[in-house]
């Protein structure tokens, strides 16, 4: 999990961003290739599904990639917040993506079983050369997923961690291929529509948390029980802050705007409470690289307008010197 509070400067988290998207474009771009043309000429209806996977993956790490390059752009008069946003949209995309891959592998398999039971099923020829490419897919899968899973999080990119829960997903679903070949070479083909429909089902939860998360962060929503904690602690240790009502804010990719609503002494001055709401926002941009931008608002604080005349509770009136 990313530390929310730290993050890397713009221009070294949009480096490790394209890189790690370019790599995973690289790697699936030579997997799909493989896998179809050893699918293709092994006769094996596991490992060319599992390259038509790989082909999939790439027409939607073409899509990251685009969506990632618009995201690193900087801050406009129609976009004054920036556009980190995209990486938020792209991940709707990419969840997407898996679920309807998910849901493709599932039907495959599952008339890949009535098939079977209808006699209709491929026969399956020498699958030696098919075993060791779905073999070497996993390995290499699972050093894509934890590099580009560690690169997700040293730059607190969500892109970059849901591209890595994509890679191992494909591991998942090269070791069913993997498991497929084998058993159909020992005369049991029931296996691999097997393997294959349990990870699809896997493969299609993945994708619905995806969307889930990034239509979240999409949506104005509190910043998370945690960080709001921190912030509420953050402004109580100006003396004139009363009380903190309210932390709100909304999302632009790993970034987040803050709408804060603090509680003074009604006797304040207008000026004084400017004051107080600038050390508020001046606080919180300084100890939180996460955060982008504060809009504080201040008013009497609820104590003094609940109650008449106000309990103890309710703090005197700190004055600057």
């Amino acid at each position: 999990m990313t530390d929310e509070s730290k993050i890397l400067p713009g221009a070294e988290r949009t480096r490790k961003g394209m890189f790690g998207v370019n790599i995973g474009l690289f790697a699936n771009t030579f997997l799909a290739i493989i896998k179809t043309v050893v699918g293709l000429t092994a006769h094996s209806p596991a490992l060319l599904a599992d390259g038509i996977n790989s082909i999939s993956d790439v027409a939607y790490g073409i899509v990251v990639k685009i969506f990632m390059q618009i995201s690193a752009r900087p801050a406009d008069k129609e976009h004054p917040y920036g556009h980190d946003r995209m990486e938020s949209i792209a991940a709707v995309a990419v969840g997407s993506f898996i679920m309807a891959t998910g849901i493709s592998i599932f039907w495959s398999a599952i008339s890949s079983v009535i098939g079977q039971f209808r006699g209709t099923a491929p026969e399956h020829s020498e699958l030696s050369l098919a075993l060791y490419v779905a073999v070497g897919t996993i390995v290499l899968k699972l050093f894509l997923w934890l590099y580009t899973r560690r690169l997700g999080r040293e730059s607190g990119n969500n892109m970059l961690l849901v591209l890595a829960t994509d890679h191992r997903n494909d591991t998942l679903s090269s070791f069913a291929a993997a498991l497929g070949i084998f058993f159909s070479r020992e005369g049991y083909p029931w296996v691999d529509p097997l393997a294959g429909a349990v990870v699809a089902i896997i493969i299609l939860f993945t994708g619905i948390d995806i969307v889930r998360d990034a239509s979240t962060d999409l949506m104005n929503s509190s910043p998370g029980a945690e960080l709001t904690e921190r912030i509420r602690n953050m402004i109580k240790e100006i003396p004139q802050v009363i009380d903190v009502e309210e932390i709100t804010g909304h999302r632009f990719g790993v970034y987040i705007v803050l709408n804060v609503v603090i509680g003074v002494h009604p006797t304040l001055w207008v000026a004084e409470g400017n004051v107080v709401a600038t050390r508020v926002e001046k606080k919180i941009m300084s100890e939180l690289d996460i955060v982008r931008r504060v809009f504080v608002h201040y008013h009497p604080a609820k104590c003094f307008r609940n109650e008449t005349p106000p309990q103890k509770r309710c703090i005197p009136l700190t004055r600057e010197p």
